[in-house]
């Protein structure tokens, strides 16, 4: 019994803390009005009982600023009650009683018909709310006969809970917008964006210098890492030696004969092509020397797989294009085979998106004029780039046909690879009521939207959709011009309508 009674005090006290299906007006006293204005600054939601001569009236003057639909949290109001003689009769708070509600006694002197206006003016802002029409009545009973009347089916959702969500409602216009077809995407590399770096011959990855791996950004033409080649003549390090020694010989017989032949040549006893013979003789042996040393130098790399060589016995690979490496295979000191990829790059700035179009709409495309990307975290589509091409030919598999636009990637917002959706739009303009893409509800299947008819009330009003675009919906029928709808927290709403509790009124004035 105990656990039982528990369990009824919490939902009484969840009951009275969200809102639900209720009558329209103040729950709490069926008798009180409520008068909600909206200007460009700041939404007016008024409660107060029937005014009676002589007796003392509790205002709740609700103040929402429009910039951010938060309460405001200080300044002064002023109720002045303005009668058909000329008469001004003010009332003011001169601080909000809680954040966004200000409560304040109106005592009117005598019976009249007058006008309710309700001024705000704090540091940062000053607004006027023109109510209208209000009558004084002479004494209790009176007032409680006007007060009755059909009430109307609302949900109600408190000002509490508007101000502590994410919360916002926008006056339904008209718009002008685009025939359009949504469909998924794809990013992928830029033609030419795309380049894979391969080993030139076969060798060794030189461990001298730090390789880059994936992920690392990397600039044209920088230095990604270098290749020893292999021996070209395959031989042990006793034979290279041997050849290095036979050279070495070779080069001191060349300059002693091209010695000899240069004194006969002088002293004229041979003729001088003789010396131009030797004198060739000795370069070509020099030469032989060179390259015997080199190729004891390659083999003795080749074996260390050290990257201390000069330039001529190491390749450099250098990175073709900037972007991102995407795959590195290289490893210091591996062995590497001609042909053998070392590393993918791929360029991020600007990248291709490549739509997938259902072939029943391909000849919607002959009427494309550009599109938008819905990319998620962004509350507004992004514009894409010029067409690149509208692919003629259908996929066997997925039975579609490509678009691919030109889209800048500025800081690399947009991942390779990624899968998005834009919007093709197909068509010319027209002009209609529409209301932003968040309003819009999916009830059990259904789109519908919540209507604000007073400050804690709102209606639920299916609709029928038009077209799309840059984040507004069409609305062909269910709601008129001029209406205010919720375009955030519509689904917060939504669970208060489903809510089989009737709230009492949170507001503590």
């Amino acid at each position: 019994m105990k656990k039982a009674a528990l369990v009824a005090m919490a939902c009484l006290v969840l009951g009275t803390c969200r809102g639900g299906a209720v009558r329209s007006g103040i729950t709490g006293d069926p008798a009180a009005k409520s008068v909600t204005r909206w200007t460009e600054k700041t939404e007016l939601f008024l409660e107060y009982p029937p005014l009676v001569a002589g007796e003392v009236s509790r205002f709740s003057v609700h103040l929402t600023e429009l910039d951010g639909f938060k309460p405001l949290t200080e300044g002064r109001v002023v109720v002045e009650l303005r009668s058909s003689d000329g008469k001004i009769e003010s009332f003011a708070a001169e601080a909000p009683s809680r954040p966004g509600i200000f409560g304040l006694d109106v005592k009117p002197a005598k019976p009249c018909v007058g006008t309710l206006v309700i001024s705000f003016e704090s540091s940062t802002l000053r607004d006027i709310h023109e109510v209208g029409a209000v009558e004084v009545y002479s004494n209790p009973e009176e007032a409680a006969r006007s007060a009755e009347g059909e009430a109307i089916e609302a949900i109600s959702f408190l000002k509490e809970q508007q101000w502590t969500l994410d919360f916002a409602t926008a006056v339904v216009g008209e718009h002008s917008l685009r025939e359009s077809l949504r469909v998924p995407a794809e990013i992928r590399p830029r033609t030419g964006g795309e380049a894979e770096v391969i080993a030139p011959v076969a060798g060794r990855i030189a461990t001298g210098g730090v390789i880059p791996g994936a992920g690392t950004a990397v600039q044209l033409g920088q230095i990604l890492s270098r290749v020893i080649p292999k021996s070209a003549i395959p031989a042990d390090r006793a034979t290279l030696e041997l050849g290095v020694t036979e050279a070495i010989s070779s080069l001191a017989l060349a300059e002693k004969d091209r010695q000899r032949v240069e004194r006969l040549v002088n002293a004229g006893a041979i003729p001088g092509r003789r010396l131009h013979e030797t004198t060739a003789a000795e370069a070509n042996a020099r030469a032989r020397l060179e390259a015997s040393r080199a190729l004891l130098a390659q083999h003795e790399l080749t074996r260390s797989a050290e990257g201390e060589s000069t330039g001529q016995v190491e390749f450099i690979l250098r990175a073709p294009i900037t972007g991102v490496i995407a795959d590195s295979w290289a490893v210091a000191g591996s062995g590497v085979e001609e042909g053998q990829r070392l590393f993918r790059i791929i360029a991020l700035d600007p990248v291709h998106v490549i739509a997938f179009v259902p072939e029943a709409d391909n000849d919607r495309l002959r009427r494309l004029t550009e599109g938008e990307l819905e990319l998620p975290g962004e509350n507004r589509p992004l514009p894409l780039s010029r067409v690149v091409s509208v692919g003629r030919i259908v996929d066997p598999e997925s039975r579609t046909v490509s678009v691919i636009f030109e889209m800048a990637n500025p800081g690399a917002r947009l991942a390779v690879g990624q899968s998005v959706f834009i919007r093709l739009f197909t068509g010319g303009q027209s002009l209609g009521l529409a209301v932003p893409e968040s309003a819009i509800v999916d009830d059990a299947g259904r789109p519908v939207v919540f209507v604000q008819t007073a400050g804690e009330s709102f209606l639920r009003r299916p609709v029928r959709l038009g077209i799309r675009d840059s984040g507004y919906v069409g609305i062909l029928e269910g709601i008129a011009r001029g209406e205010r709808v919720v375009t955030a927290g519509a689904y917060q709403i939504r669970l208060a309508a489903l809510s089989p509790q009737v709230p009492a009124h949170g507001h503590v004035h």
